[in-house]
């Protein structure tokens, strides 16, 4: 067992303590299941949804709309009031959800051509949305499994849009800008050699961060240096992501996370892969240091 480690983030200002001896500590307690009630995301349940804004395939096989319980909403005014310590304005923006497949698959459980076909709507989503002059940013996400966050059981992803940079964005874009080059293609050289190292395909590398927020933690990175996920080669990215999610898949609740470069600044665009394997606690939230209990080294064997 390696002794524990204080580890920050590449390029954030972002600490975890990786321990591995936290792992061996009793749990008594277990998380209620889930059972799947009527899917209002099936086929032949649409009416069950707001109206569909687009789909592929005909009968469909991905589709997406607005979320009928969005945080959001379209309507409203962006501006931000300021007043001593308080800021306020109305949240604006789109909160939509794209279902993955009129089955009951899971979308690690898809095929490759499956998948490409979910990344073309996140690429009409994002070329769209973006239009909006009250659109800043486009957060893409997908929560799977209970401890995800997740409510139905169908597979979905969500997007919500902002009319400002949302902060962790901006803080990797700052982060960024410390450099000259691309600090991600430096990354990504190295990492593509380390112990950490899950695979790479002609265009992708995938890897377990040095400093993760979660066990099992999985970057994967286009190897070219691009900005946007609407440049990148669908058919590439869907071959990574279908080596990469039936492993996340079978771990477990997971987050899948979506960063690209805001307009006019240089950020690499990447995937974060983060299961839901471990609640924080007391010392994450008073401190804001993660203790995860599986070391980036063991949980790269995982997938290898």
């Amino acid at each position: 067992m390696r002794k524990p480690q204080l580890r920050k983030d590449y390029l954030l200002e972002r600490w975890v303590i990786v321990s591995e001896a936290r792992g061996k500590r009793p749990h008594e307690f277990t998380l209620p299941k889930i059972t799947k009630k009527d899917d209002p995301f099936s086929p032949g349940n649409e009416k069950e949804t707001p109206e569909t804004i687009g789909s592929i395939g005909d009968p469909w096989e991905v589709r997406w709309f607005q979320n009928k319980f969005a945080a959001v909403s379209p309507e409203g005014n962006p501006k931000l009031e300021k007043q001593d310590f308080f800021q306020k304005s109305d949240a604006v923006g789109h909160h939509e959800v794209i279902v993955e497949t009129p089955g009951n698959k899971q979308l690690g459980q898809l095929s490759e051509k499956e998948i490409e076909k979910v990344l073309t709507a996140y690429k009409d989503r994002l070329t769209n949305l973006q239009k909006d002059k009250n659109v800043a940013y486009v957060t893409l996400f997908k929560n799977s499994g209970p401890e995800a966050g997740t409510s139905i059981v169908h597979s979905h992803t969500q997007l919500i849009t902002t009319p400002n940079i949302p902060p962790l964005v901006q803080e990797k874009v700052e982060a960024r800008n410390k450099f000259i080059e691309c600090p991600h293609c430096k990354i990504i050289d190295i990492e593509s050699k380390s112990e950490r190292h899950v695979f790479s395909t002609e265009d992708w590398v995938a890897f377990c961060p040095f400093a993760p927020r979660f066990k099992y933690e999985l970057w994967l990175y286009p190897k070219k240096h691009v900005t946007s996920i609407e440049d990148l080669d669908l058919k590439e990215m869907a071959k990574a992501l279908h080596q990469a999610l039936p492993k996340v898949h079978k771990l477990g609740s997971y987050n899948m996370l979506f960063f690209y470069s805001p307009k006019g600044e240089d950020l690499h665009s990447h995937i974060e892969l983060c299961p839901r394997l471990a609640t924080w606690a007391g010392f994450e939230l008073g401190s804001d240091i993660i203790i995860t209990s599986v070391t980036p080294e063991e949980a790269a064997k995982y997938y290898r």
